[in-house]
């Protein structure tokens, strides 16, 4: 897409990018993303007053690999002590466990709490079910552009 080289004035393919973006924006709102949540998690969240921030350590531990605070930190665009304090409230409200790194006592590793599993992939599956019924109507072509673009859009965000 070509860029304008005019600061403030956009070329009209850029304009229509930008308008789609807000129409996005009710997707991330606090009560769709409420009421999309297995009743277990979402009392969890909220008996512990964990917010979307803290949500947004969940999905990066799905894999089941441990991960250690600084590659959250990394993930989240956070900094070590931010991250180490959602992990710590994460922990404190049973939804993920910390243990030591046995090869390196100073790492923490972090967890998805076994009993938090199911409900996490629940809700990750409706969160990404709109997206998903998206991308099957695209060609095998179109949904790798679409991934590219998306992942490019993650890494200018994270910059």
């Amino acid at each position: 897409m070509p860029q304008s080289g005019n600061a403030g004035k956009m070329a009209p393919e850029q304009l229509e990018v930008a308008g789609l973006v807000p129409l996005l924006e009710p997707f991330f709102r606090g009560s769709v993303v409420r009421d999309l949540m297995p009743e277990p998690l979402r009392d969890a969240m909220e008996a512990h007053g964990l917010t979307p921030r803290h949500g947004a350590v969940l999905p990066q531990l799905l894999a089941g690999r441990p991960l250690v605070v600084s590659e959250i930190a990394r993930r989240l665009q956070v900094s070590l002590p931010t991250a180490s304090e959602l992990v710590g409230a994460l922990s404190r409200a049973g939804i993920v466990d910390r243990a030591e790194d046995p090869t390196n006592r100073r790492r923490v590793l972090v967890t998805l709490s076994e009993k938090y599993r199911p409900p996490l992939e629940t809700f990750v599956v409706r969160r990404v079910a709109p997206l998903l019924r998206a991308l099957e109507g695209l060609t095998p072509e179109e949904r790798a552009g679409f991934l590219a673009g998306l992942t490019a859009w993650v890494g200018e965000v994270q910059k």
